[in-house]
């Protein structure tokens, strides 16, 4: 029997886009927690919010975390609720705009 997909959450997916757009971070974790590894890089470089970072627990497993004002969260929950950030607000993905004008005009050449 045929598995049915999960649904793709559109919130969770413009979340995932405007994350994109802020500058990240990949880090080791070394010895200590993915967490901790996080919040001694932030320390030590001293980096300002919004950013990104992609801790390696091991070869195979990497956690993700959002640096906000308020604090560090997971990158998941800052994707489903982009919009209680702040710092998120101003970062939005531009649509781009699509012309009428020239859309008529191309419709109008290719069928005369």
């Amino acid at each position: 029997m045929a598995r049915k997909r999960k649904r793709k959450s559109r919130r969770r997916l413009e979340g995932r886009k405007i994350l994109e757009l802020v500058p990240q971070y990949n880090i080791e974790s070394g010895e200590d927690k993915p967490v901790t590894a996080a919040r001694k890089y932030i320390q030590s470089i001293g980096i300002h919010p919004p950013a990104l970072l992609i801790v390696k627990r091991n070869e195979h497993t990497t956690d993700r975390y959002f640096w906000a004002e308020k604090g560090l969260f997971g990158a998941q929950y800052v994707e489903e609720n982009h919009f209680l950030f702040p710092s998120l607000r101003a970062i939005r993905p531009q649509k781009p705009k699509v012309n009428n004008a020239t859309n008529i005009n191309s419709l109008t050449l290719v069928s005369s």
